[in-house]
């Protein structure tokens, strides 16, 4: 059984968080950084990996993957042209929340998002050539399991769609068993990173539909 996301549930339900989360990504896609709340910028930066992700994959079918969550074509094209060669030699690491200046009027300081597009210094370049050679991404096995947590994430996504429940909490745990091989096999790696999310996002489906059940059985 997946764990369930940490922290309160943006909006008045997971279609209004999905909404949220996405116009919060599609801002900081737009201008690199955006200033909003700790609870906001804390469920947006997994979402944000995961987008960077499947910008650096750069095909089609992951261009489709971030359009169902991002409408600005735009922006789109910006993460996938601009953004995504700029983090090429990133293994992951794509966003940082830092804690800005308080407003004259209070004394909180409201956390910022900002996209993390500096080149790799290079000490951190022989560290990921390092990780790469270790960790052959390449290996059949984590690349097999990482295709397998991305699969498992998509039947999550589509039996929320229909409220089924047991299919998107069993697609749920299978993504994050595949993600636990990736783990093991390639640590550190860009499959690791993408069961990583593939994961992450399955458990967050799964969640919405527990959610959804739960909701219409109150009803």
């Amino acid at each position: 059984m997946p764990t369930p996301t940490k922290g309160p549930r943006l909006g008045g339900g997971p279609a209004h968080e999905r909404l949220i989360l996405g116009n919060l990504a599609q801002a900081l896609f737009e201008h690199d950084r955006i200033t909003t709340t700790q609870a906001k910028a804390k469920r947006l930066r997994p979402l944000a990996e995961r987008l960077v992700t499947f910008a650096k994959r750069g095909d089609l079918h992951a261009r489709r993957r971030v359009l169902a969550v991002i409408s600005d074509k735009g922006v789109v094209h910006r993460l996938f042209t601009e953004i995504a060669p700029d983090v090429a030699e990133r293994q992951g690491g794509y966003t940082r929340i830092t804690k800005i200046a308080p407003a004259r009027v209070t004394t909180r300081r409201w956390p910022s998002s900002s996209l993390v597009r500096e080149p790799l210094t290079g000490g951190a370049k022989t560290t990921a050539a390092a990780r790469r050679g270790g960790a052959s991404r390449t290996t059949t096995r984590s690349a097999a399991a990482a295709a397998e947590a991305d699969v498992a994430a998509q039947v999550a996504e589509e039996a929320a769609a229909t409220d089924d429940v047991e299919t998107a909490v069993d697609a749920a745990a299978r993504a994050e068993a595949a993600a636990e091989v990736v783990a093991q096999e390639a640590p550190g790696t860009a499959d690791a990173a993408e069961a990583d999310a593939a994961a992450d996002a399955a458990a967050d489906f799964a969640d919405a539909a527990v959610d959804d059940a739960v909701e219409d059985g109150k009803a």
